[in-house]
């Protein structure tokens, strides 16, 4: 990236650029055999997508946690399925983060003492480093009130993070049997800086135990990560409708 100066640290971003290229040539292999014979897609320093997931907290900063269950890990645990789904489907999308460890241990640039600020800084400057059309970052919710349960997705004010918001949480909602309704995050430091349609997908509570029993099963992960895909392909649907 051209803002890092520690080269420990750029040497880890290209060695994260490469297992994602890595993961995307397993993946398209494994469903389009054609893939293999157009490596060129594959040589470029960077990859290029429509979708960038962003696999909310990880490493140090667990996220929100019940007991022993850490969102960090049911983020990344959809996410990875997300990824595979899309682009089973010929939507090519990078995952930010494919294993358990922080941004912010990556981001040498942003002159902050904040470990959670560089954080966040690191996931909006791969949408300008990676060139991708949205980006979906995925978290898990909590509150005090233990009956509270169910997805809602946060977006950006401005009509297409709108739309996507609303695809994917009318998707969620249909795998979830709820009726909660996308909500503007003003105060998400990821929504007001990114550039590009945005939104936070907050999958269910970790603090209801219908939502964390959900959340945390690998079959239930699946549907989860099927309904946010589905919400991504309407909103694609849409916008190739309109022009």
């Amino acid at each position: 990236m051209r803002h890092m100066t520690n080269r420990s640290s750029f040497r880890r971003f290209l060695a994260c650029v490469s297992a994602v290229l890595i993961v995307q040539m397993i993946a398209a292999q494994s469903v389009h055999p054609a893939y293999a014979s157009d490596p060129p897609s594959y040589k470029r320093a960077l990859p290029t997508a429509e979708v960038l997931l962003d696999a909310g907290h990880g490493g140090i900063d667990g996220g929100a946690s019940y007991g022993g269950v850490l969102e960090k890990n049911i983020n990344l645990a959809i996410a990875k399925k997300v990824y595979l789904l899309l682009n089973s489907e010929g939507i090519p999308t990078v995952l930010n983060r494919t294993g358990d460890y922080a941004l912010s241990d990556d981001n040498r640039w942003h002159a902050s003492r904040s470990r959670h600020r560089r954080d966040l800084s690191q996931r909006r400057q791969l949408t300008d480093e990676i060139k991708v059309q949205i980006l979906v970052s995925l978290h898990v919710n909590a509150g005090r009130n233990k009956n509270k349960r169910g997805p809602l997705v946060l977006h950006q004010d401005n009509e297409e993070s709108v739309k996507l918001a609303t695809c994917i949480q009318e998707a969620l909602n249909r795998q979830q049997g709820t009726h909660a309704k996308p909500k503007l995050g003003k105060p998400f430091y990821l929504l007001n800086s990114v550039k590009r349609p945005a939104v936070i997908v907050e999958m269910g509570f970790i603090t209801n135990a219908e939502d964390r029993a959900m959340l945390t099963d690998p079959q239930q992960q699946t549907a989860i990560a099927q309904a946010i895909v589905s919400g991504i392909r309407q909103y694609r649907e849409r916008a190739a409708n309109q022009d």
